[in-house]
C-alpha cells in the first residue's frame, strides 16, 4: 500500500545518497530542487524492491511521491512507479502524467514521462490521439514538447500522420525545447523510415536547430 511503500522509497533513496554527486546533478539539471545523488538505475531498483514488498496502488503512491517531493529523486521514483508492469497501459494514469509534465516543467522529468505516454498511445490510440493533438496546441511548452516526442521508440508502429501534425503546428515555435524535440522525433524516426524523414524535411520549413538535429543520421 502507498502508506508503506512511500516512506520505504524515501528512506532507501536517502540511504543511497551521494552528496557530492547530488551537487553535480543539481548543477547539471539547473534546478533549485535538491538532489540526493542517486543514479536513475538505482532509483528504479529501489522502487522495484519497495513495490515487491508492498504491492502499490500506483496512482496513489506515485501521486504522493510526486506532490510531496522534497528532492529530485522522489519525482523520478514517482515516474518509475508508473513504469511497473501493474501500471502498464493504465489509461486512468493519464491525468497524473499530464500533471507530472506541467508541474515538473523541466526536460528530465518531462522526458521521463514520455515512454508512459507512448505506451498509452499504442494501447489506446483512439483515446490518446486527440489528447496529443490538443497538447501540441497547448500554451504549455512542456505539453507541446511531450506531444512531439510522444512516439519515440514506437518504431514501425509510429503514427506518421500524427507525428507530422504535431510537428507542423509547432514548426515555427521559438521555444528551444520544442525545436529540439522536433529534431529528436524526426531523428528517431530515421531509424525506422529514413525516406519518410527525408520527404518531410524537403516539404517543410523548420528551424535550423530542428533541421540540424533531424538530419544527423541521414548522411
Amino acid at each position: 500500500m502507498a502508506a508503506d511503500l512511500v516512506p520505504e522509497v524515501r528512506a532507501a533513496l536517502r540511504a543511497a545518497a551521494d552528496p557530492e554527486r547530488g551537487r553535480g546533478m543539481q548543477a547539471y539539471l539547473k534546478t533549485e530542487e535538491p538532489c540526493l545523488g542517486v543514479r536513475l538505475p538505482d532509483v528504479r531498483r529501489i522502487v522495484r524492491a519497495a513495490a515487491a514488498a508492498h504491492p502499490p496502488d500506483v496512482e496513489r503512491a506515485a501521486g504522493a511521491l510526486w506532490r510531496e517531493a522534497t528532492v529530485r529523486e522522489e519525482r523520478h521514483a514517482a515516474i518509475a512507479l508508473t513504469g511497473l508492469p501493474v501500471a502498464r497501459d493504465a489509461l486512468e494514469l493519464l491525468p497524473l502524467y499530464e500533471e507530472m509534465i506541467t508541474t515538473g516543467a523541466w526536460w528530465d522529468l518531462v522526458d521521463g514521462v514520455q515512454p508512459r505516454v507512448r505506451d498509452l498511445l499504442l494501447a489506446h490510440p483512439a483515446q490518446l490521439r486527440p489528447v496529443l493533438q490538443s497538447w501540441a496546441r497547448d500554451p504549455d511548452r512542456w505539453l507541446r514538447r511531450s506531444a512531439v516526442i510522444a512516439q519515440l521508440g514506437a518504431k514501425e508502429r509510429t503514427d506518421t500522420a500524427l507525428l507530422a501534425e504535431v510537428i507542423e503546428v509547432n514548426a515555427a515555435d521559438p521555444e528551444f525545447f520544442v525545436r529540439k524535440a522536433i529534431g529528436w522525433a524526426l531523428r528517431e524516426h530515421t531509424k525506422t523510415d529514413p525516406d519518410w524523414v527525408r520527404r518531410f524535411l524537403a516539404e517543410h520549413e523548420l528551424s535550423p536547430l530542428s533541421r540540424r538535429e533531424a538530419a544527423k543520421h541521414l548522411g
